[in-house]
């Protein structure tokens, strides 16, 4: 179950990447002098990319909170660290004490 969800993470956040890329830049930061004439300025695309942008977040900050909390469940069940070098110690033959 977890392997499904770290799979299904990692394509939300390519897609996530993806559309933030196609997005029109609005602050002109990069300085590449291109005029943004050139590209798709239609209104209704950019609030469908802003819409779609926002699920696939939302989508993804869920995805990666259900793998934290399946993630701390295995973790519940193991046993501490310390627990574990007590276990271990356990097992190895005792020195005798000297009299």
């Amino acid at each position: 179950m977890e392997s499904l969800l770290i799979l299904i993470n990692i394509i939300l956040a390519v897609i996530l990447i993806i559309v933030v890329l196609l997005q029109r830049s609005e602050g002109g930061a990069l300085g590449l002098g291109v005029s943004q004439d050139n590209f798709t300025s239609s209104r209704s695309v950019g609030t469908f990319l802003t819409k779609f942008t926002s699920i696939i977040a939302a989508l993804f900050i869920i995805c990666s909170i259900a793998i934290v909390a399946i993630s701390r469940d295995e973790l519940r069940e193991t046993q501490s660290v310390l627990e574990k070098e007590e276990e271990e110690n356990s097992n190895l033959p005792q020195v005798p004490q000297s009299k």
